[in-house]
């Protein structure tokens, strides 16, 4: 999902999870001027014809055959047509008055679908130095969405139509402005945001890639919590070697060091510093999620160059297809066996599969890219069940070891690839 770089047209752009839902049009079908149903002018004309529409003819009640009377002697418009005339303009000045005023809506729909596994100009998105790499024949689509609206980006005016339009249209959504982007937030604050996202997405990419395939991934620490009780022991640039007497080779092996220890309780660490190992007891804390760890931002150090090609999109949400995209040419054989995956999901350094927004409208994208296969994260079963388009297959994952054994099923068709896991109505 994805986001646009400072461009006033719709741009690809990860939203929030559940961002919301669509309206419709007026039930009736009447038109909004006001025509009666038995199809009468709006202006005062009675059915048979019979009388003006501007009020009482002269010639009202004079026996047939009789000599007219005198025709009044003023001319021109007559208050009533006057006041209705006026009436019109005020309304439709108003409209137009409307029309320009900034709406606080946001529209989401469709957005491009890049494969991971092409060379988009010539230059492969994923490049490899170092290490050896595989040919590959298949394709994994990461999907996005585009934003129309946002943070110095209104819609309005002639755009309101598209709104209107948006909220018909079953494959576009129309949501709040606050739920996509934070209140307060300027243009230039959301373009860095999701820039920075996507920057995180494809290191946490690699880190989860290599660690699904056993390379060994250096840790050292990053950035630490101001709070973090690990402040009066770390220091910026340590390099984890051990931790609780477990090598750190990985995120994922951090993780499972600090699994069995208790928020607030020491735990010991051993650090490289200046090129010498040094011994010491670190005082962990509690994550928002409940975890216990160290509180720092790891940095991570990789045995082999692994960079993404990519402009114009930013967000999280590309993060397992990147890690899918990697392994498929770090691997021998082919990965997707010849066939058209996509999918989504925000990943974490240990593998872990995260929910995204616009999944409906990214699933959408899909499916016009040939796809027939969709990687959809389990936290968003719910908003999976009533918008997948016919002929698309979405199986369930949770972590990109589950991404991973998908794709080979896929791959290697038959029954194993029938029994992979699917969104299912609760």
């Amino acid at each position: 999902m994805s986001e646009p770089l400072g461009a006033p047209t719709p741009t690809p752009h990860d939203p929030p999870a559940h961002p919301g839902s669509r309206h419709g049009a007026p039930p009736d079908g009447s038109s909004p001027y006001g025509d009666s149903p038995d199809g009468s002018s709006p202006y005062g004309d009675s059915p048979d014809g019979s009388s003006s529409p501007y009020g009482t003819s002269p010639f009202d009640g004079v026996p047939p055959g009789s000599p007219p009377g005198p025709v009044p002697a003023h001319g021109g418009l007559q208050r009533r047509t006057v006041v209705l005339l006026v009436s019109m303009f005020a309304s439709v000045a108003l409209v137009a008055l409307v029309a320009m005023l900034p709406v606080p809506y946001v529209v989401l729909g469709k957005g491009p679908a890049l494969d991971t596994l092409s060379a988009p100009g010539g230059k492969p998105l994923i490049q490899i130095s170092g290490r050896t790499t595989y040919p590959t024949n298949g394709h994994l689509y990461l999907t996005t969405v585009s934003v129309l609206g946002g943070p110095g980006r209104p819609v309005s005016a002639f755009p309101l139509g598209t709104v209107l339009r948006a909220w018909l249209d079953p494959e576009q959504q129309v949501v709040p402005q606050e739920a996509v982007f934070p209140p307060g937030q300027t243009a230039e604050q959301a373009d860095e945001e999701t820039r920075q996202e996507m920057t995180d997405s494809q290191t946490s990419a690699t880190a989860a890639a290599l660690g699904e395939l056993g390379v060994p991934v250096q840790l050292s620490v990053g950035r630490i919590g101001k709070d973090a009780p690990s402040a009066a022991t770390l220091k910026t640039g340590d390099v984890l070697v051990r931790v609780g007497g477990r090598a750190v080779t990985g995120y994922g092996p951090l993780r499972d060091a600090l699994s069995s220890v208790k928020p607030g309780t020491a735990v010991p660490v051993v650090v490289r510093r200046g090129g010498k190992e040094q011994a010491l007891s670190v005082t962990t804390t509690r994550s928002d999620d409940g975890r216990t760890i160290l509180g720092i931002e790891p940095k991570f150090t990789f045995p082999f160059d692994v960079k993404i090609q990519i402009n114009d999109i930013g967000g999280p949400s590309a993060g397992t297809m990147f890690a899918l995209g990697i392994i498929d040419k770090l691997t021998p054989g082919d990965l997707t066996g010849g066939q058209f995956v996509a999918g989504t999901g925000e990943i974490s350094p240990d593998g872990r599969v995260g929910p995204i927004g616009g999944i409906a409208e990214k699933m959408v994208g899909a499916h016009d890219v040939g796809a027939r296969w969709f990687l959809a994260p389990a936290d968003n079963c719910s908003d999976v069940v009533g918008h997948v388009p016919s002929g698309l297959r979405v199986v369930r994952i949770s972590s990109l070891h589950d991404a991973r054994l998908a794709v080979e099923a896929i791959g290697a068709g038959g029954d194993a690839a029938s029994r992979l896991p699917t969104c299912r109505a609760r």
